[in-house]
Order: structure tokens, then C-alpha cells, then sequence
């Protein structure tokens, strides 16, 4: 009785074979004098057998430990699926005494019990023990013992091979979902398949279907270009035109033409009509990214569209009824913008409808292996390179925060493919191309600053990582002045103020230079 409260004890505790069954085989050794407790069980092949579990025998005893279907004892029950006594060891042919030599074994007579253990009426292996003949306990109380345990066995074993299968059925379910994930981020263009994306993907389906407006959010370089796409590309209305616009690069005086069009002759070199973008967009989307740039006049203009769905040329009169699902974008925190007055309240909550908020590369670590990889082969075949990095390298790009997010990381992949010395760039050889301690926090601390707190950089240095600024981060002076240093040449000039050509050409055109 207290061996089997011992044994149902374990089985409470764990279904584990591996910690029951080598436990129970220790019990009956302690409490009941049944030594050298085996398990033999048969190989996948079902040809063979050997020792599984066992107390009191040796390493090497186990490893002789291995029989053919009706090979001695232990293979007879095996392949009859009957007890079998041996009442003397030294007295039986059958016997084989492979596992345990006689010598190691007391000098009285010795008796060996082997019992089948089944699952669903087939032998699948044996549990046996050797027993002192000397014992004053009757034979018929331990095969009474060992029956229960043998039928407990079968019936753990059972379990876990349920549970294996059960695994390898959802791991290969796990597989089928993360090929056909990969499949459906690859047809919007979007890599990855961590949580937080998935998630984001997710809540975009959920509402591609409907004609509200979506306010895309995130740091600047999550990629919300590619989202406001892959949402048009997931309604209905993909078939039909996807305009995208950067109010960060329209000059203020050319908002409402380059949105709404113009009529002939409504300002000086308007020689024919023009069709906005709106209007281009009819029946597809239109996404205004960076939309807090977007100047006050224009929201209110911007607003009415919404509500009535319709646009007026600048200097016409007829109202054009017009069809646009509308997706915006922002870095800026609009709700700060609204209270600050630099952002109409009724056009936020106009635009806040369905807000989805696009996780940082940070937020993302599972996904930087296949970014990295991806940016790799299209800077390979861009620039006619073949370099790689090592699994090292890329730990160390996991390792790394992000402040620029997949932007920064497409930048430095290009830099390494652009200036690495040898097609293998392992973790000493990426260091030189991550950003230093000092570079990042500058790049944080400009990226956080007020619009105008930028400086020229130095033209002799260039950073490691372009930090990325808001769009008023440089004054008109400093522009001209980066310029004429470099020759007139934009990217030249880009490259010493620490940023992007096409952010160069942002804040030039927003400043009106070319004029």
C-alpha cells in the first residue's frame, strides 16, 4: 500500500515515463526487495528491444540489455505476450542472464519475473525484476504489485506517445501557419511574422473592408507607406488607383492644387485644367503621409471633403462628387498638436476613426533576421555584390535598438554591402558599421528636439546612422550653406547634414529654395 501511494504521488506530480517509471523501479526495490527492476521496450523498428528505464543496474549492464522477439526470456514475453516465472535463474535454459552476470548477483537462488506491458491488446514491451527466493512474502502479492504497475506503464506510455503525436501534428500545423503568414505578409510586401506586426496586420484585414478613414501611427521608419498599401491592397478597392503623398514635401502655397487641381487660368502658367489628386485617387486611397504637416487652411478644406465627399477645383466653381478611402500617417503626437492649436480638433477626431498603431523594429526582434536578409539580397543584386553576414553578425544586429527603426536598417545593410572588404562580414567586421553609443544618442537627442534646434553637421565627419529629424530640423541658411559647400550637389549636402537625399529634398522644397 505505501508503494502505491508512493507511485500515484508521482503520477499526480508528472505523466512524465521518464520520471515515474525510473522512480517506480526504485521503489520496488526499497520497499519491496524486487532489485534490478527493468523496462524493456521495443524499438520504432519493432524488430528489436532494449533497456529503457531501470534501477540498480550498471551503465554498461543497461547497454547489454537488448533482445530479439523470443531471444531468452525477455524476448519470449515479448513475442507471446505472456508472464513468465523463472523460480531459479541457475536452473533455466532460457535464461540468458545478458544483462546482469551471475556473479554479480546474491548466491542464493534467485527468481526472475518478466510481465508484458501492452497498450491497446499489443505487447510493446516488458517490465521485469529479479526476487530473492528466500523472501517470507508470497509470490502472488508481488505479480498481484507488479501486474498494476506493468498495466500503468503501458497506460503512461500510452500518454506520451499521444502527446508526441499531438506535438508533431501542431508543429506541423505551427509550420503550415507560418508558411501561409509569410505568404500573406509577402503579398502586402511586408516581412515578418513576429506578434506585434502580425497583430497590426491583423487589426488592418479587420477594417479593410469598410470606407472609414485610418490613422496609421508609429515611429518614423516602421514603414507606414508599405501599411497604408497593403491596407488598399486588401479591400475591395484594389483594383483601383493608390495615391500617395507627402505633405512634408508640398510647399504650402501648392497644397490646394496639388490636392484639389486647377482650372485654366486660375493663377499665373495655369494654361489647361489639372485633375488633383483626389480626384486621381477616385474609387482607390489616398494616403497622406506625415499629415501633421499638413498647414491649417488646408485642414479645414481637407475636413469639408471628408464630410461631403466632394472637391472644388482652385478657381473653378462646380463641386466634383468624388469616391476615396482616405489613410494618413503620423509620427507627431496629434492629440499634444490639437491642444497646442497647430491641429484642428474636428479634423482629428475626423481622422481618428480607426487608429492602428504600427510597432517599432524594436518591438520586432524576430523579424531583423529576415529584414536583414531581404535588404541583403536587394543590395546585392543592386550594386552586383555577393556579401553575407554571419549568424554572429546578425545576433548583433538583434542586439542593437533601432531608434530609426527598419529605415536605419535598410541603410546599414547597403552601407555594409557598399563598403565590406570581403563577402563574409562576421561580428568584429559589423562593429565598424554599427553606430556608436555617442552617435545614437545624438541621433535620438536631435530626433527629439524642438523644429529649428538642428546645426549643420561637420562637414569633415559623417555619423554612422543618419539621425532622423523632423521635417523643420535645419533652417533655410543651413541648407544653402551644406550646398554651396558641396558644389550644388543635394546629396553631397544631404550626406553632411547627416541626412537622407529625399530628406534633403523635403525640406528643400517645403522651404521653397528653388525659387
Amino acid at each position: 500500500m505505501l508503494l502505491m501511494q508512493q507511485v500515484m504521488g508521482l503520477v499526480g506530480k508528472s505523466l512524465s515515463p521518464d520520471v515515474v517509471l525510473r522512480e517506480t523501479l526504485h521503489l520496488l526495490s526499497e520497499l519491496l526487495g524486487l532489485n534490478r527492476g527493468r523496462i524493456v521496450l521495443l524499438d520504432d523498428d519493432g524488430k528489436s528491444s532494449r533497456i529503457r528505464y531501470a534501477y540498480g543496474l550498471t551503465r554498461h549492464e543497461v547497454e547489454r540489455g537488448r533482445y530479439l522477439p523470443g531471444e531468452g526470456v525477455t524476448g519470449a514475453v515479448l513475442a507471446h505476450g505472456q508472464l513468465i516465472i523463472v523460480q531459479d535463474i541457475d536452473r533455466d535454459e532460457n535464461f540468458l542472464g545478458r544483462a546482469v552476470e551471475r556473479e554479480n548477483l546474491p548466491s542464493g537462488p534467485v527468481s526472475f519475473i518478466a510481465l508484458p506491458i501492452r497498450i491497446e491488446q499489443k505487447t510493446i514491451g516488458v517490465l521485469a525484476c529479479h526476487r530473492i527466493r528466500t523472501r517470507s512474502r508470497a509470490l502472488a502479492d508481488d505479480l498481484s504489485i507488479l501486474r498494476i504497475l506493468a498495466t500503468l506503464a503501458g497506460q503512461l506510455l500510452q500518454l506520451q506517445a499521444m502527446l508526441e503525436a499531438k506535438t508533431r501534428e501542431l508543429e506541423q500545423q505551427n509550420q503550415i501557419l507560418i508558411h501561409a503568414l509569410e505568404h500573406e505578409t509577402a503579398r502586402y510586401g511586408i516581412i515578418g511574422t513576429s506578434p506585434p506586426l502580425l497583430r497590426a496586420i491583423s487589426e488592418l484585414e479587420k477594417v479593410s473592408d469598410s470606407t472609414a478613414s485610418v490613422l496609421l501611427l508609429g515611429e518614423s521608419g516602421t514603414g507606414k507607406e508599405l501599411f497604408a498599401r497593403a491596407l488598399h491592397l486588401a479591400s475591395p478597392r484594389r483594383d483601383a488607383p493608390f495615391i500617395k503623398v507627402n505633405c512634408a514635401a508640398i510647399p504650402d502655397t501648392l497644397f490646394e492644387s496639388e490636392l484639389f487641381g486647377y482650372e485654366r487660368g486660375a493663377f499665373t502658367g495655369a494654361s489647361t485644367n489639372r485633375e488633383g489628386l483626389f480626384e486621381q485617387a477616385n474609387r482607390g486611397t489616398i494616403f497622406l503621409d506625415e499629415i501633421g504637416e499638413l498647414p491649417l487652411p488646408m485642414q479645414g478644406k481637407l475636413l469639408r471633403t471628408l464630410q461631403e465627399g466632394t472637391i472644388t477645383h482652385l478657381g473653378g466653381k462646380r463641386e466634383i462628387r468624388i469616391d476615396v478611402r482616405l489613410v494618413v500617417a503620423t509620427n507627431r503626437d496629434l492629440e499634444m498638436e490639437v491642444a497646442r492649436g497647430l491641429f484642428r480638433q474636428d479634423l482629428y477626431y475626423r481622422l481618428n476613426v480607426i487608429p492602428i498603431r504600427l510597432p517599432s523594429l524594436a518591438e520586432r526582434k524576430s523579424d531583423i533576421h529576415a529584414l536583414a536578409l531581404n535588404f541583403m539580397s536587394r543590395a546585392n543584386q543592386a550594386n552586383q555584390r555577393s556579401v553575407n553576414l554571419t549568424q554572429e553578425a546578425i545576433a548583433r544586429l538583434e542586439a542593437y535598438s533601432w531608434p530609426g527603426n527598419i529605415r536605419e536598417l535598410a541603410n546599414l545593410i547597403e552601407r555594409i554591402v557598399l563598403l565590406a572588404e570581403k563577402p563574409i562580414v562576421g561580428l568584429a567586421d559589423i562593429e565598424k558599421f554599427m553606430p556608436s553609443g555617442e552617435a545614437a544618442s545624438a541621433a535620438k537627442a536631435l530626433a527629439e528636439s524642438a523644429p529649428g534646434a538642428g546645426a549643420a553637421a561637420n562637414p569633415g565627419t559623417f555619423p554612422n546612422v543618419r539621425p532622423y529629424a523632423p521635417a523643420g530640423s535645419h533652417s533655410a541658411a543651413e541648407l544653402r550653406q551644406a550646398l554651396a559647400q558641396c558644389g550644388g550637389n543635394k546629396s553631397r549636402a544631404a550626406q553632411v547634414l547627416g541626412m537622407t537625399a529625399r530628406q534633403f529634398a523635403y525640406r528643400w522644397q517645403k522651404l521653397a529654395l528653388d525659387a
